[in-house]
């Protein structure tokens, strides 16, 4: 038997009270069968008639050993319990000798407990900036290591008398190196670089996408595979396809004319 929550048997207890107190208590209980009539009729304000009326007919039925008939007020059923004959069935009784079922009687909203659902978020202080933190400490100790062992690729000192031919820039800048070989200053320098910038400024307000999942970002997946290749094929052709005067050369017939 489900145990009666404790709000349920306090309200009861309440209604018990009240229904005792109009009364004033003057008339006795009459004895029912194998169970408490006062209480029951206390309990019909809570309890509907045709599940009182049950109870009373099973109460009956299995302590008499006789049939018990109980009428249904709304359409006139009647309930039957087996004779002496048969064996009647076992009966679960709750507080106070009752033997409807809780669910029968409640709603389902009063016990049911309904939490909020989980929300996918962490905070930034330690999740992130812990992972951050740890990873910056490894960079670090990576480029001292490797600059401790390994040599730097410099240069003696820059002869103004002597330009090299070709005359290239770092590798970072060799991208906009190769534009100005293709399109006015202006446009290689400021027009297209800008549109750029500003075509990544307004991504996070073009996708909303809120999904952390690779398959579902379709939209800034592209958008970064297009602006890294973009630029990656810019730097490996001023590194590795131009020659003296920065003309277009192929590096396995001339070689290669780049230095780290």
């Amino acid at each position: 038997m489900t145990e009666i929550p404790e709000h349920l048997l306090k309200r009861a207890q309440e209604a018990k009270a009240k229904a005792a107190a109009k009364a004033g208590g003057d008339a006795p209980a009459p004895a029912g069968d194998g169970g408490d009539a006062g209480s029951a009729a206390d309990d019909a304000g809570k309890i509907p008639a045709h599940l009182l009326a049950r109870s009373q007919a099973a109460r009956g039925g299995a302590e008499g050993g006789g049939v018990a008939t109980a009428e249904r007020p709304a359409g006139g059923a009647v309930a039957t319990m087996p004779g002496a004959g048969a064996q009647a069935p076992p009966l679960a009784t709750g507080p106070e000798g009752h033997t409807q079922r809780l669910l029968t009687v409640v709603k389902a909203g009063s016990i049911q407990d309904v939490k909020a659902k989980p929300v996918d978020k962490v905070h930034t202080w330690p999740h992130l900036l812990v992972g951050e933190f740890v990873a910056c400490l490894a960079l670090t100790a990576f480029l001292l290591v490797f600059s401790a062992v390994v040599n730097a690729p410099l240069l003696s000192l820059a002869n103004f008398n002597l330009t090299p031919n070709p005359s290239k820039a770092p590798w970072y800048f060799l991208g906009l190196q190769e534009l100005l070989t293709m399109f006015h200053p202006m446009v290689a320098g400021v027009t297209i670089p800008g549109m750029g910038i500003f075509a990544l400024i307004l991504a996070p307000y073009t996708d909303r996408n809120p999904s952390p999942r690779p398959e579902d970002r379709k939209f800034a997946i592209s958008l970064f595979t297009i602006f890294l290749m973009f630029w990656a094929v810019l730097v490996i052709i001023g590194s590795f396809f131009r020659g003296p005067g920065f003309n277009f050369t192929f590096p396995w017939i001339d070689g290669v004319f780049f230095d780290l």
